[in-house]
């Protein structure tokens, strides 16, 4: 999951800040998310989601397709 949620900010160009900001949490809060050394809760997910336009399950990789459930 670590990786899917580093790859769409990557892909998205932006940075741990910026999606920190956007979360109201501490940048090397989010960093350890990325990196796998915390748990990421699922409110946290669930806001991602939406951010990025796509479904819990493509983060939490359950799904290869981005595309958000209709």
């Amino acid at each position: 999951m670590f990786v899917r949620i580093r790859n769409l900010r990557e892909d998205n160009d932006l940075t741990q800040r910026e999606i920190s900001e956007y979360l109201f949490c501490d940048q090397s809060l989010y960093s350890k998310y990325e990196r796998g050394l915390r748990d990421v809760p699922v409110e946290i997910i669930i806001q991602l989601a939406k951010f990025y336009n796509t479904s819990t399950d493509y983060i939490l990789g359950l799904t290869d397709c981005k595309e958000p459930y209709k």
